[in-house]
């Protein structure tokens, strides 16, 4: 279990999950469903099959330039601590239990769940062939917040849609930085990415504008739903995060690239959710 929960990165569902809870309680918070234990459960599991399908085909599809990559090679399969077949079978087994836990939902989480699976892990192919993977990543990231939506109520609305735009500029503007320490591998071995195309200094302009329009986007809803002064301080403590972690990286300094990454996210997330959920129940 451990050798899996490496290969998946367990630990990075920090960034996407407390966006599922911001969308579920959305939803049970502003239309006329019910708060029901059965859907939160299987939003639960639908977002952690999800995950683990698109983290192991990763893993998989890229095994063989991980290896090659001074960073990257001590990661499970290139260094041997669990074999491709068994990363491949681990991949298959979740996407079945994603589309299986999509049909206890409602109709249209079922139906969806292959345009769901298909975005989340075709991400990984993409950067054989556009700098845009990022925002590929970033949409993937982003089906969280809408996905936990339509959960609830089967019916796709507006007000979620704002959280899933500004989750996916969030993301892929962190992973541009992020994709910072693979410059020049990236663009040795021909690989696409915003900082192989652009070079360091651009790379991370354009993560500062995607964080920018991250950050109005999450204001939106206070436009569209009554929200408190909880909302208010979350909003600011997310652009807060966002701010920080561009003081954290420069084009010749990439030693805190790591820390902005997991660290000033994650807390970002959850401490934005935390406040969203908070919110809600004081609102009410």
């Amino acid at each position: 279990m451990k050798k899996y929960l490496s290969l998946v990165t367990f630990a990075h569902t920090i960034f996407a999950m407390p966006f599922a809870f911001i969308g579920f309680f959305l939803a049970v918070t502003t239309t006329q469903y019910r708060f029901d234990w059965q859907k939160l459960v299987l939003m639960i599991l639908c977002m952690i099959f999800a995950r683990n399908s698109a983290m192991a085909f990763n893993r998989y599809l890229d095994r063989d330039i991980d290896a090659q990559n001074p960073r990257t090679k001590q990661r499970d399969i290139p260094a041997g601590r669990i074999s491709a077949p068994a990363a491949l079978t681990f991949t298959l087994v979740n996407c079945a239990l994603f589309i299986l836990a999509t049909w206890f939902i409602n109709p249209l989480c079922f139906y969806l769940s292959p345009v769901a699976l298909f975005v989340v892990m075709g991400y990984s192919a993409t950067k054989r062939f556009t700098a845009l993977c990022h925002l590929v990543l970033g949409l993937g990231l982003s089906l969280a917040p809408i996905g936990a939506y339509l959960v609830v109520t089967g019916e796709f609305a507006l007000t979620p849609l704002f959280f899933s735009f500004s989750v996916l500029c969030w993301v892929s503007g962190f992973d541009i930085i992020y994709a910072l320490q693979d410059e020049d591998f990236d663009r040795g071995l021909k690989l696409h990415s915003i900082p192989a195309y652009m070079g360091k200094v651009n790379a991370l302009r354009l993560s500062t504008f995607l964080h920018v329009l991250s950050a109005l986007f999450i204001m939106m809803p206070v436009f569209f739903t009554h929200v408190g002064f909880l909302y208010y301080i979350g909003i600011a403590f997310f652009c807060a995060m966002l701010i920080y972690q561009h003081l954290l990286v420069k084009p010749n300094d990439l030693s805190r690239v790591n820390f902005a990454f997991m660290t000033t996210n994650g807390v970002a997330s959850v401490v934005f959710a935390a406040l969203f959920l908070l919110d809600r129940v004081w609102i009410r």
